[in-house]
């Protein structure tokens, strides 16, 4: 029922708060999902308290950039309870509304405190010129862009970004390149159907225009000290925080055996593949071994991720990255832990709606 929940929700939220429907997007659905897939993780993890208190610090600071105060989140917290109260009307009791309560009350409590502390520290979210714009394939645009102020971030994050065209419409990009000194980023940017954020960024867009950047966010950073060999999955756009890993370990000195395997539909798709071959010119450790797995007349590897990684020896003592479609994530990762790789060493991410 998490569609007429979240309906209800919001229809609750705004009836009772009726200056925070400014705070939200035209169109609600995106943010209807967003909400249960938070929500549906904050209960999962109520037993694994590091990674929840991790991942509503990073909620609290990223909500920042809507303007959400402490204030709000007592009628958040009301129009929640009051939805899951309406929705399991028969099972609730005092003792399920008293937990709910408590575990709202509680998780507020580390989102304020995050927002409060990252306020002493940084923006809330960063203008950005767009400095460079390079329309790859029909679909695929890498757009650069330089912050009008430093933007601190770790190779494998990515970030949220707003257009001009649509306010309070945010959507999540990887960044695509270690930390450099000139403080450019560089998005890998597919245009999707009906996708506001990315069909702007992608066909709207010119060099000069000011685009919005939210926090920095994710966890899929490399080792600081790491010693093992290192294979990449990427699937399509999934490259972007892929290619930000290979350069940062490059960048650390240290000289570890990197595979990258960079799968796309059609050799056509291969939007980078020049660059990283440049890459694997310059740092003789890195083997670059693009995959097609929709072209029957392609001369080089053809099949699906997931197949390609058990080709090769065991990677069962590697340190392992992947990101790209959801189920392509999810097999990789099943058939990585089946090889041996223990599912601590497999850092993974899924594109996001108009990642």
């Amino acid at each position: 029922m998490a569609d007429k929940a979240a309906a209800y929700f919001y229809g609750r939220l705004f009836a009772e708060c009726p200056h925070l429907r400014g705070m939200f997007p035209p169109a609600m659905d995106g943010q209807r999902d967003r909400l249960f897939r938070a929500l549906t993780r904050i209960v999962w993890s109520l037993d694994s308290p590091d990674s929840l208190a991790a991942f509503l610090g990073h909620l609290g600071r990223d909500h920042r950039k809507y303007g959400v105060i402490a204030d709000h989140y007592a009628a958040v917290g009301e129009a929640l309870l009051a939805t899951v109260r309406t929705f399991a009307a028969d099972i609730w009791d005092d003792e399920i509304e008293a937990a709910w309560a408590a575990a709202y009350d509680a998780a507020a409590d580390l989102m304020i405190g995050a927002a409060k502390d990252d306020a002493q520290l940084s923006p809330a979210w960063w203008l950005a010129d767009v400095i460079d714009h390079d329309r790859r394939t029909d679909d695929i645009t890498v757009v650069t862009l330089r912050p009008t102020q430093r933007l601190p971030y770790t190779a494998g994050q990515y970030v949220t970004v707003q257009t001009a065209r649509w306010p309070r419409v945010w959507r999540t990009f990887s960044i695509a390149n270690a930390p450099r000194p000139d403080n450019t980023i560089r998005l890998h940017v597919r245009s999707v159907p009906g996708g506001w954020v990315s069909t702007t960024l992608a066909r709207d867009t010119r060099i000069g225009d000011t685009v919005m950047v939210g926090p920095p966010m994710g966890t899929m950073a490399p080792p600081d000290d790491g010693t093992r060999d290192v294979l990449c999955v990427a699937g399509g756009t999934g490259l972007a925080p892929l290619k930000a890993v290979i350069e940062q370990i490059i960048a650390s000195g240290r000289r570890p055996n990197i595979h990258l395997l960079y799968g796309a539909r059609t050799a056509a798709e291969l939007y980078d593949l020049p660059d990283l071959v440049r890459m694997e010119s310059s740092f003789p450790w890195l083997r670059v071994l693009p995959v097609v797995s929709h072209q029957p007349s392609y001369d080089g590897m053809r099949g699906s991720l997931p197949d390609v990684t058990q080709r090769f020896h065991s990677w069962a003592e590697h340190e392992v990255y992947v990101c790209g479609p959801p189920g392509m994530v999810r097999e990789t990762v099943r058939r990585l832990q089946v090889d041996g790789v223990p599912l601590a060493r497999i850092h993974r991410d899924v594109l996001h709606d108009e990642r």
